[in-house]
């Protein structure tokens, strides 16, 4: 049983119902515009490309949401610390270290996002919480930090 589990998931500010609305929402309101010439050959001319708006929208929002499904597992015991990085579409990359040699280092300046957070002691060293925001990295920097000074007690 390790010592600490930690998943990191990224903000998903679109749920489920409000996916709903949102495309209800947009149809509706790409619909006003074709009342005005509802039974003519123009709103059937036009129905296909409302229709094609909407599932674009859809589609996009759909695929950017399962986009969001990634997800980090850090597991800590005394002798072991690993990470997880699991990611759609793409297997499970997986980094493992002794905790008594890994350093945390946060880069203010030159990673590919602000406060850029990696773990250095194993093979390689890794990206960490890439896709949490600047104060989550500094906050995650500080729980390993302690989760680690604690092992040795």
């Amino acid at each position: 049983m390790p010592r600490l589990r930690l998943r990191l998931t990224p903000h998903k500010s679109l749920t489920p119902e409000g996916f709903v609305w949102f495309i209800g929402a947009t149809a509706a309101l790409i619909s006003v515009p074709l009342l005005s010439i509802l039974g003519t050959a123009v709103f059937w001319a036009l129905l296909p490309f409302l229709v094609a708006a909407i599932w674009g929208v859809w589609a996009a929002l759909t695929r950017s949401w399962r986009d969001r499904d990634i997800y980090e597992e850090i597991l800590l015991w005394d002798d072991l610390i690993r990470l997880e990085r699991h990611e759609p579409r793409r297997a499970t990359r997986d980094w493992e270290a002794n905790p008594h040699w890994v350093r945390i280092a946060l880069h203010q300046t030159g990673g590919p996002v602000p406060q850029y957070l990696t773990l250095q002691g194993g093979p390689r060293e890794v990206e960490l919480g890439a896709f949490l925001t600047p104060p989550e990295r500094v906050g995650l920097k500080e729980t390993l930090e302690r989760a680690l000074r604690d092992k040795s007690r």
